[in-house]
């Protein structure tokens, strides 16, 4: 019995955020056959995570993007600031262009798309248990090039320019939500979201408040389920 407990502490503990229960038991099904790997706590909302976090004290948690409660990018903002050491990996439907970026500068240490399979999460999750960095090699060489000086990649949709706060403030545009409605929801002022509905026009090149709203609700259209 006691080699046995011993066992399961040598093994590295897991935290599972997101809010689909199949792809949950998914994930922990394949994170489990691993002789080296436990789930030990699975989370479908932040405010869950952040308490099995304190208590578990996980080794790595794996976030998804969309989350009832908060975005899993804020999620990831604060759980660095308040666990530093905490490791993050992010699998997501949602496309790596747009967000590896933003969750890696939030504090993750990865990016996987839900797509590339059990081998790949695989992967990914030790290299962020060693101390890498785990994103595909389009990201990788995008990332090299921002740091050489090269800036963005030129050929990137115009929403990468976005901040992370003003992407955030697209999406809930998209999802039909009014600015006040927003400035609930991300515990802002209503003048503060009017800004953001402003810079965002200003950089998407769009000339009014019903050309924001159409091109924020034909993005969310286009995107995978979540």
């Amino acid at each position: 019995m006691k080699s046995k407990t011993a066992n399961l502490r040598k093994r590295k503990h897991i935290l599972i955020v997101d809010d689909h229960p199949m792809m949950r038991q998914g994930l922990a099904q394949l994170i489990n056959s691993e002789p080296d790997l436990l789930v030990c706590r699975e989370a479908d909302t932040a405010r869950q995570a952040f308490e099995f976090v304190r208590q578990e004290q996980p080794d790595l948690a794996i976030v998804d993007i969309s989350l009832p409660d908060k975005s899993g990018l804020e999620l990831i903002k604060d759980m660095h600031a308040l666990y530093p050491d905490l490791l993050m990996l992010v699998v997501s439907m949602h496309d790596e262009s747009l967000y590896a970026e933003r969750v890696l500068r939030a504090g993750a240490r990865g990016y996987l798309m839900k797509q590339e399979g059990g081998k790949k999460l695989m992967e990914a999750i030790r290299q962020v248990l060693g101390g890498q960095i785990a994103v595909s090699e389009k990201i990788a060489a995008r990332i090299l090039e921002i740091f050489s000086g090269s800036g963005r990649d030129p050929g990137g949709s115009p929403i990468g320019r976005l901040s992370d706060r003003e992407f955030e403030v697209f999406q809930l545009i998209g999802h039909g939500r009014g600015t006040r409605e927003i400035a609930a929801h991300l515990r802002l002022s209503v003048k503060t979201v009017e800004v953001h509905r402003a810079n965002i026009k200003a950089k998407l090149d769009l000339r009014s408040a019903t050309d924001l709203v159409r091109s924020a609700v034909r993005w969310i259209e286009s995107q995978p389920p979540s």
